[in-house]
C-alpha cells in the first residue's frame, strides 16, 4: 500500500492515466479491479488512511458475494443461521435456517481487502490525496479526450475516465448533478460484550422495525463485539436518537461502553438522475445507488463499481465525445436495467412497510413462503424484483397494497 505522502511521479506529470477511480470504498475497489483487470494503467484514489472506519452493519448477502472479485476470501466474523424478527421490541419470534443466510463483516478489514485485490491486478492506488474536483475544460486540461482530477494541494491527475465513488457526500457527483429523492440518517454503536453475552448472540441477528415510519434497527453480531444500529427518515434525528438508546437498553446492552459510536446518511438516487457527465461515470454511493427499503448498500456498490470499472474502459478508449457519450449511456442503461428495477421495487416496499409495518412482520414471521422469500434474497437465490417480477400472488398482493 502506497504512504499517504508518497510522491506518484506519473501522477504529477503530464502523463495520463486510463482510468482514475476517486474513493476506495468497495465500488471505488470494484471500479479499480474491474479496470485494472482489464489491463489498463488505474489510479485509485483515496482521502483517508486505510484500513478506515465505516458506519455499516456490515452484512454480506449473496449478490455481495456473487460480485466480489475470484478467489476473495471474507473476512467473515459470523455466520448467520437465525433472524429474530420484532414489532418495536413486541411479538418477537425468531426463524432459523439449516443453510447460511448471510454473512458479517466489519468494514475496514473488508474495504482492505478489496483494495488489495485491485493492486493486485495492477492498480496503483494513493492514499491521503483529497480530491477538490474535476473539470472537462479549461487550461487544465490538455485536450478533448481528457479529464483532470484536481487535488486539495493543487495537483492535477490527468485520465482518459474518470469514476467517482467517493461517498454519499461526493463531489464527483455533484459534478455529475445526481439528484436524490431519499435522504435517511442511520446510527450505529459498535459495543463490546462479555463472552457470554456475544455466545448468545452467536450466529443469529435481531431486525426490529422500527417506532418511525420507515425505520428499523439491527443487532449483528462479529464475535466479542455487537454492532447496533438504527435509520429512518432524514428530518427525524431526535427521533431516531432516541429510538437507538431505547432499543440498547432493551436489548439490555446500556451497560456496556460502546467502542465507537457514529452516524451517516444514505441516499437514493431519483429516477432521472444522471449516472455519467461526459467521460465521468459515478457509481455506489455517489450515485445514490443502494435498496431504499433496508437501505443495503454493499451489493449495489459492488455490483455498480464493476460496471462502472468495466465502462470506464470503453469510455477511456473511445476516441471523441459522440463516442463517449454512447459508451456512458451504456453503463446507465446497464445500471437502470439491473440495479434501477431492484430499487423501484425496493420504493414499493418502502411505502408499504412505512403504512403499515405489523403486516410485513406478520408475514416474515408467521406466512413461510414469505420466510422462504427472505431466505433465497439473502443466499442470492433470487431478487425481491424478481420475486415480484415472476410470482402471481406477490404482484397481485404489491399492487393492492400500492393503492392503500
Amino acid at each position: 500500500m502506497s504512504s499517504d505522502n508518497a510522491a506518484q511521479d506519473s501522477g504529477r506529470s503530464e502523463d495520463v492515466w486510463d482510468v482514475v477511480v476517486v474513493g476506495a470504498g468497495p465500488a471505488g475497489a470494484s471500479a479499480a479491479y474491474a479496470a485494472a483487470v482489464a489491463g489498463r494503467r488505474v489510479l485509485l484514489l483515496e482521502k483517508a488512511g486505510l484500513p478506515r472506519y465505516k458506519t455499516c452493519g456490515g452484512g454480506i448477502i449473496g449478490p455481495s458475494r456473487d460480485a466480489l472479485p475470484p478467489g476473495f476470501e471474507l473476512p467473515l466474523r459470523d455466520r448467520v443461521h437465525a433472524v429474530t424478527f420484532s414489532l418495536n421490541g413486541r411479538l418477537t419470534r425468531t426463524r432459523r435456517s439449516k443453510n447460511m443466510l448471510f454473512g458479517l463483516i466489519n468494514r475496514p478489514e473488508f474495504d482492505h481487502g478489496l483494495v488489495e485485490a485491485a493492486e493486485a491486478v495492477g492498480a496503483e492506488v494513493r492514499t491521503g490525496a483529497q480530491v477538490s474536483r474535476v473539470e472537462q475544460h479549461g487550461t487544465a486540461v490538455p485536450d478533448r479526450r481528457t479529464v483532470a482530477v484536481v487535488l486539495s494541494d493543487g495537483e492535477v491527475v490527468l485520465a482518459r475516465s474518470v469514476v467517482g465513488a467517493d461517498g454519499s457526500a461526493s463531489r464527483i457527483a455533484a459534478h455529475v448533478g445526481v439528484k436524490l429523492d431519499q435522504v435517511d440518517l442511520g446510527l450505529e454503536a459498535e459495543i463490546p460484550v462479555p463472552e457470554t453475552v456475544a455466545e448468545d448472540w452467536a450466529g443469529r441477528v435481531l431486525i426490529d422495525w422500527g417506532p418511525l415510519p420507515g425505520s428499523y434497527g439491527w443487532v449483528f453480531p462479529k464475535g466479542d463485539t455487537l454492532t447496533v444500529g438504527v435509520i429512518s427518515a432524514r428530518g427525524e434525528g431526535a427521533g431516531t436518537k432516541r429510538y437507538l438508546e431505547d432499543f440498547i437498553a432493551r436489548l439490555g446492552l446500556a451497560g456496556f461502553e460502546p467502542s465507537v459510536s457514529s452516524g451517516h446518511l444514505t441516499r437514493c438516487r431519483a429516477d432521472d438522475s444522471p449516472l455519467s457527465r461526459g467521460r465521468v461515470l459515478v457509481c455506489g454511493d455517489a450515485a445514490g445507488l443502494l435498496e431504499p427499503w433496508t437501505r443495503e448498500g454493499i451489493s449495489f456498490a459492488l455490483r455498480s463499481g464493476r460496471l462502472a470499472g468495466e465502462w470506464a474502459v470503453r469510455v477511456a478508449e473511445a476516441h471523441d465525445a459522440v463516442e463517449a457519450r454512447r459508451q456512458a449511456l451504456n453503463y446507465a442503461f446497464a445500471i437502470k436495467a439491473g440495479l434501477g428495477v431492484e430499487m423501484g421495487v425496493g420504493r414499493r416496499m418502502l411505502a408499504v412497510f412505512s403504512r403499515r409495518p405489523g403486516l410485513l412482520h406478520a408475514a416474515l414471521t408467521g406466512f413461510r413462503p414469505a420466510w422462504k422469500a427472505f431466505a433465497r434474497i439473502t443466499r442470492g437465490a433470487t431478487t425481491l424484483g424478481e420475486i415480484v417480477r415472476t410470482t402471481p400472488v406477490a404482484r397481485r398482493t404489491l399492487a393492492a397494497l400500492d393503492k392503500e
